[in-house]
């Protein structure tokens, strides 16, 4: 049995080496925190050799499970697999490989006062052989010597260090480079291991294959030699082991967690796939973290290059749980049984359990062939869907690796890094308000990417500001535009639900466009008056009335369609058609129920009430605020005000297409910048609530009257301010 994962879990419990042991009256020694093993097997079959014990577990089961997690080699040449034998060390775990080792001999007896202590009830005298002399201990060996390896050619020496994992023919160890103090995971394969000509081809192409690839996502090689001993190659260090690590610890990670990691994995398997090269064994202990929690694909060791002429390869290799049907079937295995194994990894990762673990390897297989497992009902939609797409049995009607990443699943909350506590515990991820990260990307095209330095800010001149209605107000650095109030609809990072017309929150509408025009308006000339108004435009949504009750319910708003809006205190919107036939409610951003007026949940009467009380509110007691002509709805899905904010001075409220209007308080003149086509527009609407819209681009151009200009160096200095809170 093949074990290849350098940094791999000892996929196995302690082995009847143990059991064997305490049958002959030897007491093993016992690590804290750990029970002494106990095999149970049919009376009729022999009891097992002290040596040698079968190689259970694997991501899938190494639990409680049999065979079915573990990795399998290629048949022998002979048409066998190769026998296996370990080594196992008083009071810990041994994998079982390949190769032949003799077991080292059992030690001493233990000490009566052990025994009578009730540790380990001594066994009956009649079961107890007897026993044998004390072997005479070997003479110690120098520290050095057994911890120091170097390279015969260059005459680099490397200071052993503590194991990192094992497998059938290596053992993989922490190495320091005693001259650059550089860390490896350096692959150890004694050459007893390797004896026969195609045991040692087969790490010769390793080697081959993997020094080659050079990606971000990929385990870096870094070179290897040989002495009279062993093989050894020298790989990029991954301090915070694998996937598997991670797995066995929190057994469930949440979908942001799982999208993170896959994007990784996905990244290093196009690459590979680019290059010819099928992994062939992709499982949780072959996905390594780095320090900076970044992952990398690695343990190419069953990994082969597809043949030119397109011929499949047909060796049964891989770990079970996550072999693909065309593989058992021996149809071949190529790029999309990789893909397939990728979505065993996605379940696994979701579900806390491999989707056709079994405890039956047979049953396993079956399973896989028949494509049979259940999809956890607290799953999301986007997550279930993407899974069944992958989890196909013919292998041309399986997502590919660009499929999967433009699926809706991937459209959700994904950090950009992950915090080292989440390798043993859930990690408390805060997805970005929509809304202020609207007002990052807008900060960042207005402003340029270098922010003013703090005492050029201080020192700055403090013109005077004629803002509304021929008032003074001085503009200060130290007088902060920020809110005082507001309101904010909620976020979402778990069980996004996937509904098509969900609406999309977009790149806010010419500002931030690649033109730039927009780059140097805080430094746009102000001109005796604006410039010429368009005749003619495409008509854009915006507020004609709103009401703020958020002391008790939220804030309420009429749009120009005349459908009704509001954003409760809760975080929670909901919207009145403009027929008043249809009610949208948004529990999130990202999740969108829609219901009839006469079929509204009882839960969401009460919501309901308030929606209506608004309407009537505003219906009866507030004007329009604009001459702006009303525009019918066009069937596009209903607008979601993200965000409002009220100053001191004006109101701003941004909404989920784009869409930035700011009322200002002492003399209604109001300011709307949308993107109702390919141009980014201003509007304006003055004291006598007259509109005039121009294109951004004319005003950073041509300038702009006073009166425009102050309105929008204020609502650009709010959004600055905004931004960097």
């Amino acid at each position: 049995m093949l074990c290849g994962g350098y940094h791999g879990v000892c996929r196995g419990k302690p082995l009847c080496v143990e059991a064997a042991r305490s049958c002959l009256g030897f007491t093993p020694s016992v690590t804290a925190g750990r029970r002494p093993p106990v095999h149970s097997r049919n009376p009729k079959t022999p009891p097992p050799s002290p040596c040698c014990g079968p190689f259970k577990g694997g991501e899938g089961a190494a639990r409680r499970r049999g065979r079915a997690g573990d990795v399998i080699a290629p048949l022998d040449k002979g048409g066998g697999i190769p026998g296996a034998a370990a080594a196992a060390r008083a009071g810990g775990a041994t994998c079982v490989g390949r190769g032949g080792a003799p077991a080292p001999e059992p030690p001493q007896p233990p000490a009566p006062a052990m025994e009578s202590a009730g540790l380990f009830p001594p066994f009956p005298a009649a079961t107890l052989p007897a026993r044998p002399a004390p072997a005479p201990a070997p003479p110690p060996r120098a520290a050095e010597t057994t911890r120091i390896i170097t390279d015969p050619i260059s005459g680099r020496s490397y200071c052993k260090g503590r194991l990192l994992g094992k497998g059938g023919f290596a053992r993989c160890y922490e190495m320091t480079d005693l001259s650059s103090n550089k860390t490896y995971a350096v692959k150890v394969i004694p050459h007893s291991r390797v004896a026969k000509p195609h045991q040692r081809e087969k790490i010769t192409n390793e080697i081959e294959l993997h020094r080659d690839l050079h990606h971000k996502h990929i385990v870096k090689f870094s070179h290897y030699f040989e002495d009279s001993e062993s093989i050894y190659i020298f790989l990029e260090h991954c301090s915070r082991k694998s996937l598997a690590h991670i797995w066995k610890a929190r057994h469930t990670l949440l979908e942001p967690e799982v999208r993170y990691y896959l994007k990784q994995i996905i990244s290093g398997l196009k690459y590979l796939h680019l290059k010819g090269i099928l992994h062939r064994d992709l499982k949780l202990g072959n996905f390594f973290i780095n320090e900076n929690m970044e992952l990398k694909v690695g343990d190419f060791g069953l990994a082969a290059c597809q043949d030119v002429s397109d011929q499949k390869k047909k060796t049964i290799c891989g770990t079970p749980n996550y072999l693909a049907p065309e593989v058992l079937l021996r149809q071949g295995h190529g790029p999309e049984s990789d893909i397939w194994s990728l979505g065993c990894v996605m379940y696994t990762l979701l579900c806390g359990n491999p989707p056709f673990e079994t405890s039956d390897l047979k049953e396993t297989y079956r399973c896989i062939k028949q494509v049979e497992y259940t999809l956890p009902v607290f799953l999301s939609l986007p997550a279930k869907h993407l899974i069944t797409g992958i989890l196909r049995r013919n292998p041309q009607d399986r997502f590919t690796l660009e499929e999967i990443l433009d699926h809706e699943f991937f459209k959700g909350y994904t950090p950009e890094k992950l915090p080292p506590s989440s390798c043993v515990m859930a990690p408390e991820l805060s997805p970005p308000n929509p809304a202020k990260t609207l007002f990052a990307k807008v900060t960042k095209t207005l402003f340029g990417k270098k922010k003013p330095k703090g005492n050029e800010v201080r020192t700055s001149p403090r013109p005077c500001m004629p803002l509304f209605g021929g008032a003074v107000v001085e503009e200060t650095s130290h007088k902060s535009a920020s809110p005082s109030i507001r309101g904010t609809m909620a976020s979402s990072c778990e069980g996004e639900q996937y509904i098509p017309t969900c609406p999309k929150l977009p790149v806010m509408p010419g500002l931030i466009t690649g033109t730039g025009c927009t780059a140097h308006l805080l430094s746009s000339p102000t001109a005796e008056k604006n410039p010429a108004s368009l005749a003619h435009h495409e008509h854009f949504v915006w507020v004609s009335k709103w009401v703020d009750y958020s002391n008790k319910y939220g804030f309420g708003y009429q749009l120009s369609n005349r459908s009704i809006g509001v954003l409760f205190n809760n975080g929670t919107h909901m919207t009145l058609s403009p027929n008043h036939r249809t009610v949208h409610y948004n529990p999130t951003n990202s999740k969108h129920l829609v219901f009839s007026v006469s079929a509204i949940p009882e839960q969401l009467q009460g919501q309901m009430s308030v929606l209506r009380y608004f309407a009537s509110y505003m219906e009866q007691h507030l004007m329009k605020g604009g001459d702006l002509p009303s525009i019918d709805d066009l069937g596009q899905p209903a607008l979601l005000l993200l965000q409002w904010v009220k100053t001191d001075q004006a109101l701003l409220m941004l909404f989920s297409n784009g869409t930035l209007q700011v009322n200002f308080y002492n003399d209604h003149t109001k300011v709307i910048i949308s993107k109702p086509d390919h141009s980014c527009l201003v509007t304006y609407i003055n004291r006598e609530r007259n509109s005039y819209t121009y294109k951004l681009f004319s005003i950073q151009q041509l300038g702009c009257s006073p009166e425009l200009h102050h309105r929008l160096r204020y609502i650009l200095k709010l959004l600055q301010e905004w931004a960097e809170a």
